[in-house]
C-alpha cells in the first residue's frame, strides 16, 4: 500500500525522473507538473498529500504557487530549489514553506525530509494513530 501522494513540480524532467525513483522506491505515488500552472491544476485534481516545489518555473513561480496553495491549504510544502541565498530561504519559509532544500541535493535525504515532515502532519501512512482509548472513553483524532 502507498504512504502517500506526493506532487514534484521541477521544469528539469531528468530532476523529476530521479526523484520519481527515490520517493516511489520508498512506496509514495508520485505525480509530476513541469509549470506552475499545470502545478496547481494538479493540485486540485489530486490532493497531493506533499509538494516538491523548485522556484524558477516557467508560467508561475514557485513562490506565486505557494501562495496560492496557502489560500487555500495546509499541504505540506518542501521549496526544492537552486536559489541558496539566505533571502529566498527565509521568504520561502515565510511564504508557507515547511521546509526548503538547495540544489544540487541528496536524493536519500529528500525521501527522509519527506517522511519527517509527513510525520510532522500526521500523514504518515497506516501506522498514525487514528483513535485513543482510556476505559470507557474513545477519542478520535482524525478530525
Amino acid at each position: 500500500m502507498a504512504a502517500g501522494k506526493i506532487l514534484v513540480v521541477d521544469d528539469d524532467q531528468n530532476i523529476c525522473e530521479l526523484l520519481r525513483l527515490y520517493v516511489e522506491k520508498e512506496g509514495f505515488n508520485v505525480v509530476i507538473a513541469n509549470d506552475g500552472r499545470k502545478a496547481l491544476e494538479i493540485f486540485e485534481a489530486e490532493n497531493p498529500d506533499l509538494i516538491l516545489l523548485d522556484i524558477m518555473l516557467p508560467e508561475l513561480d514557485g513562490w506565486q504557487v505557494c501562495r496560492e496553495i496557502r489560500k487555500k491549504s495546509q499541504c505540506p510544502i518542501i521549496m526544492l530549489t537552486a536559489k541558496g541565498e539566505v533571502f529566498d530561504k527565509v521568504l520561502g519559509l515565510e511564504l508557507g514553506a515547511d521546509d526548503y532544500v538547495v540544489k544540487p541535493f541528496e536524493a536519500k535525504e529528500v525521501v527522509a525530509r519527506i517522511k519527517a515532515v509527513l510525520r510532522r502532519f500526521g500523514k504518515n501512512g497506516d501506522d498514525t494513530v487514528k483513535e485513543v482509548k482510556y476505559d470507557k472513553l474513545s477519542i478520535n483524532l482524525t478530525n
